[in-house]
């Protein structure tokens, strides 16, 4: 099986980020040196294991995160239903 590889932007496309936040993750090692190609300045990514990589990464951080839930307010839903 062959790997198809990716550019940076299209990585970044993929994951719906910026470039700049892909550079971060792989400048911190969040995708591993293992995950891609670096000829001089050109990086080529395996989308498959960056993915991989990124789904078990312990740092990775949600970029949506869900609102906290108001115990008031289904309190007072309780308390209108008696």
């Amino acid at each position: 099986m062959t790997a198809t590889y990716a550019t940076i932007k299209e990585v970044a496309e993929y994951f719906k980020v910026s470039v700049s936040t892909v550079r971060n993750w792989v400048r911190k090692g969040t995708i591993p040196t293992d995950t891609y190609i670096k000829a001089g300045e050109t990086y080529r990514f395996n989308l498959d294991l960056v993915e991989g990589a990124l789904l078990t990464a312990p740092e990775a951080e949600p970029s949506i995160t869900r609102p906290a839930f108001d115990v008031s307010i289904y309190n007072r839903v309780e308390e209108n239903d008696q």
